[in-house]
C-alpha cells in the first residue's frame, strides 16, 4: 500500500463515529477494507472478522484491534436545553471543557459544546478548582428542552469527539482523535494486506472489536469465533516523552518505535511469545521498546484468558494524549509496527507455537 493510501487508512478509520455500543458507522467502514484482503464475518456482539488462510489452516493467528472509541451518551434534557452526559469510557475532566461533539440522533447529527458555568460567575477561591465531568453540560444552541427534543436528541444518544484529522507541521506526525485504538485497526488491516501473495504458516484472523473502553466486553466474545492458539493485540501505547512526566513513570518515546507490553493490570504476556517478539525485532532491524503500565488494561485481559488459555502479546504505537479529542501519533512508529507484526506472523508456524506453552 503507497504511503498516501495509508495516510487515506488512517484518516477515515480515526474521523469515522463509533462509541462503545455504537460502531456501526466505523464497522460499516472497516468492513469495506476487509472484503479485499479474506472472508468476512461478524459474530452477534458486533465484532468484525476477516480470515486470511495461510499454507496450513493451523495454528489460528487472531490480530486483534479495538474499533470502539471513547465518548459519551445522552444521560437528560434541561428546561434549557442543556444536555447532561455519561462518559462512554475514560476522559479527564481538564480535557472536555469548550471543546465540540455530535450527538447522533434518529434526526441526523446535531453539533454541540461541552460548557459549564463561566470563571466570572464563580467565587474567586473556587476559580481554581477543576471542574468536574457531572457538572458539565453539551450546548446545542437551543433555549428550551422542546427545541433540543425537536432536533431528534433524546435519552441514551451517542455522542461523538468532533476533531478531524491533520498532519502535523514536520510531515511525520499525525493527529486526530480515536487513534485508540483505530491505529490498531489499521495495523491489523496493513498487515493482512502486507501478507497478500506471502506465505505464511499459518491462517490469520484479524478483528475490529467493539466496546473495549467500556470493560473489554467485544473481546470477551470475540476468540469463541475463531479459537485462536496466539493472539497479538494491537494498540496504542503511552508516550513519557512530555513535560512533567519522569522515565520511571513512562520511559516511552514517541517516533523511536513501536512498543511491546510487558506488563498491564489484566495480563502478564506468554514469556516465550514475548522474548520471540524481542527476538523478531532484532532480526529485522526494526526499534522496539519495553513498556510497562500499572493503570490500564487491553482487549488481551480477556483474550488471554480464553478456554484453557491463550499466548498472548500486546504491541502498540506510542501516542501523546491519549482520551482526548486530540492524539499524536508518529508515522515511522506505525510502519515498523506494521513491519514486526508482519515478521511476527511468518514465524508462527505449528511447532513454534506449540512450544510456547511447553516447559
Amino acid at each position: 500500500m503507497s504511503q498516501d493510501a495509508r495516510l487515506a487508512l488512517l484518516k477515515a478509520l480515526t474521523e469515522a463515529h463509533g462509541v462503545p455500543g455504537f460502531e456501526h458507522p466505523v464497522r460499516k467502514l472497516v468492513r469495506t477494507y476487509f472484503e479485499d484482503l479474506g472472508e468476512v464475518f461478524q459474530d452477534r456482539m458486533g465484532n468484525l472478522f476477516c480470515k486470511k488462510q495461510g499454507t496450513s489452516e493451523a495454528p489460528r493467528i487472531l490480530l486483534a484491534g479495538h474499533m470502539d472509541e471513547i465518548g459519551f451518551m445522552v444521560k437528560f434534557i434541561t428546561e434549557q436545553g442543556m444536555v447532561r452526559f455519561v462518559p462512554l469510557g475514560g476522559w479527564f475532566d481538564q480535557t472536555l471543557l469548550g471543546h465540540r461533539v455530535v450527538i447522533k440522533t434518529r434526526k441526523g447529527d446535531v453539533l454541540g459544546v461541552i460548557g459549564a458555568k463561566p470563571p466570572h460567575l464563580i467565587p474567586p477561591e473556587d476559580r481554581k478548582k477543576m471542574t468536574p465531568k457531572k457538572e458539565m453540560f453539551i450546548d446545542v444552541g437551543v433555549t428550551s428542552k422542546e427545541e433540543a427534543e425537536e432536533l431528534g436528541i433524546r435519552v441514551g444518544d451517542p455522542i461523538v469527539p468532533y476533531a478531524g484529522f491533520e498532519v502535523m507541521a514536520n510531515g511525520k506526525v499525525y493527529v486526530s482523535k480515536a487513534f485508540d485504538d483505530r491505529a490498531g485497526v489499521a495495523a491489523a488491516i496493513e498487515v493482512l494486506r502486507s501478507l497478500q501473495g506471502a506465505e505464511h504458516p499459518n491462517t490469520v484472523y484479524a478483528v475490529a472489536t467493539v466496546q473495549e473502553e467500556v470493560g473489554l466486553r467485544g473481546a470477551t466474545t470475540a476468540p469463541w469465533s475463531v479459537d485462536p492458539d496466539v493472539a497479538i493485540i494491537l494498540e496504542v501505547d503511552i508516550a513519557g516523552d512530555t513535560p512533567g512526566i519522569r522515565p520511571e513513570e513512562s520511559p516511552i518515546k514517541m517516533g523511536q518505535g513501536p512498543t511491546l507490553l510487558v506488563y498491564d493490570r489484566a495480563m502478564l504476556p506468554n514469556p516465550k511469545l514475548r522474548d520471540l517478539v524481542i527476538q523478531v525485532a532484532e532480526e529485522e532491524n526494526i526499534p522496539l521498546q519495553l513498556s510497562a503500565i500499572e493503570g490500564g488494561a487491553t482487549d488481551g485481559g480477556r483474550i488471554h484468558l480464553y478456554k484453557t488459555g491463550v499466548p498472548t502479546v500486546v504491541i502498540s504505537v506510542p501516542t501523546r494524549y491519549i482520551h482526548s479529542h486530540s492524539t499524536l501519533m508518529h508515522r515511522e512508529d506505525f510502519d515498523n509496527m506494521v513491519a514486526l507484526v508482519t515478521a511476527l506472523v511468518k514465524r508462527l508456524d505449528a511447532d513454534t507455537v506449540a512450544g510456547l506453552t511447553q516447559d
